[in-house]
């Protein structure tokens, strides 16, 4: 069973075939930020995820679990536990995945929301994955914060 998260920063995950989203939040005041996603592009991409883990120095990666709505696995879920591993293997870092099945649709809802707001534009939409792994960053640092023990 994984180490508890009882404070610092945790970097979130919502891992796509071509983007991933990337959030960040504080255990003890339950806050979360959207980073910028990184492009999933094998030749990069451990090098920006490194980047990151060195500039946030988290205690845990949240990575998203996306299942299905009966809660079965689907292909993306074995790619993003495939992600999950690999993150562990290269950095040591304790890994918790944070079942996602509705996170997508509420960054899509936030996003329009800060659109017709005016903060956002059509344009930023790749911000919707970053969203996305704000949202279940959330969701793990609510289930955190209210579990007796953690």
């Amino acid at each position: 069973m994984p180490e508890p998260v009882t404070s610092g920063c945790v970097l979130g995950f919502d891992y796509g075939l071509k983007r991933i989203g990337v959030a960040v939040g504080q255990v003890i005041t339950g806050t979360t930020s959207p980073l910028p996603v990184v492009k999933n592009k094998p030749a990069l991409l451990w090098q920006k995820i490194h980047k990151l883990i060195d500039e946030w120095d988290p205690q845990a990666v949240i990575v998203g679990l996306p299942l299905s709505l009966d809660g079965a696995e689907t292909p993306m879920s074995r790619q993003s536990r495939k992600f999950a591993q690999r993150i562990h293997g290269r950095s040591g870092l304790t890994v918790h995945l944070q079942d996602e099945r509705l996170s997508s649709k509420a960054a899509e809802s936030r996003f329009a929301q800060l659109r017709a707001a005016g903060v956002k534009r059509r344009k930023h939409g790749a911000d919707t994955d970053s969203i996305a792994a704000q949202v279940l960053l959330e969701d793990w640092l609510s289930r955190v914060n209210t579990t007796p023990g953690d």
